[in-house]
């Protein structure tokens, strides 16, 4: 199996600069929503900050968290002081192959704004999870949602899938692992579905770095 349009993933395609208008796009999207349109209480951020933007050289990043709407990622990076919109630092995907690349037009957006594909039922060792392997092993950052779907009860997390804990097996530098919880963003998605209701509403971050 070939791996979707991975040339448009390179950060050097047509000079980067696809990469930064999508990045600017999308973080402006997550900034508003976050930060302007919602009020967001980000408990144990500055951990977060710390190891996007000054771990050890060469060591990778995975953080690894609920999933509540399809705005999860980006509308969770959104919160104020976060680099968002640098297109080194902004982290890696795993995406919903039947979701996010359901077109030409879907699956470049979304490759160029640094989304791997994943079929869900495809398995720990399908083509794309050995990308994500790729770039851990470049010492990038990767978050995934290892529930596999979304999930809005609030109710303990469900049975997590393997891939999450397969990568960090396979990567040859074991990568430094970041939990975050958060509540509150399919409800920001229903505002937004309905015109961006005017009522702010309360997004919560928990990030556990022990």
């Amino acid at each position: 199996m070939s791996r979707t349009m991975e040339w448009a993933a390179r950060a050097e395609h047509l000079r980067g600069i696809p990469r930064k208008l999508v990045i600017a796009a999308v973080g402006g999207f997550a900034k508003t929503v976050s930060s302007f349109l919602n009020t967001a209480d980000v408990h144990n951020g500055d951990t977060l900050l710390r190891l996007v933007r000054s771990r050890p050289h060469r060591v990778p990043l995975i953080t690894v968290s609920n999933h509540m709407s399809t705005l999860d990622d980006p509308v969770m990076w959104g919160f104020k002081g976060f680099p968002i919109f640098d297109t080194n630092l902004a982290r890696w995907v795993l995406a919903a192959e039947d979701i996010c690349f359901r077109n030409a037009l879907y699956s470049y957006i979304f490759r160029v704004g640094k989304c791997i594909p994943i079929t869900r039922g495809g398995g720990i060792y399908q083509e794309h999870m050995n990308e994500a392997l790729e770039r851990l092993n470049d010492g990038e950052w990767l978050h995934t949602f290892p529930e596999g779907k979304v999930y809005q009860e609030d109710a303990p997390i469900r049975q997590l899938k393997w891939g999450t804990a397969s990568l960090i097996v396979r990567a040859p530098i074991t990568p430094i692992v970041l939990p975050i919880v958060h509540h509150g963003f399919h409800e920001c998605y229903s505002s937004i579905e309905w015109s961006l209701a005017a009522t702010e509403l309360p997004l919560e971050c928990f990030c556990d770095h022990s």
